[in-house]
């Protein structure tokens, strides 16, 4: 999958890695795709709510390591 944007939100608490996804995600086409990558485990809760309330399509979540990575599709 081909990834637009790359935001680092590492060493980030909630809801930080939300805001900044939030943020990013305006700025970014429809279609486009956001890499979150987060340490935070709430972020795995929050992001998918995130994405459903506001109209973004989660993709995908994984782990590397201690990091969290989430993608999301700007609606």
């Amino acid at each position: 999958m081909k990834i637009d944007v790359e935001l680092d939100c590492e060493g980030l608490l909630c809801p930080l890695p939300v805001l900044r996804a939030r943020k990013r995600l305006l700025a970014m086409r429809p279609g486009q795709v956001l890499a979150v990558r987060a340490t935070d485990g709430m972020a795995a809760i929050d992001l998918p709510h995130f994405c459903a309330a506001a109209g973004h399509v989660f993709l995908e979540a994984r782990q590397e390591g201690a990091v969290g990575v989430y993608l999301i599709q700007a609606g």
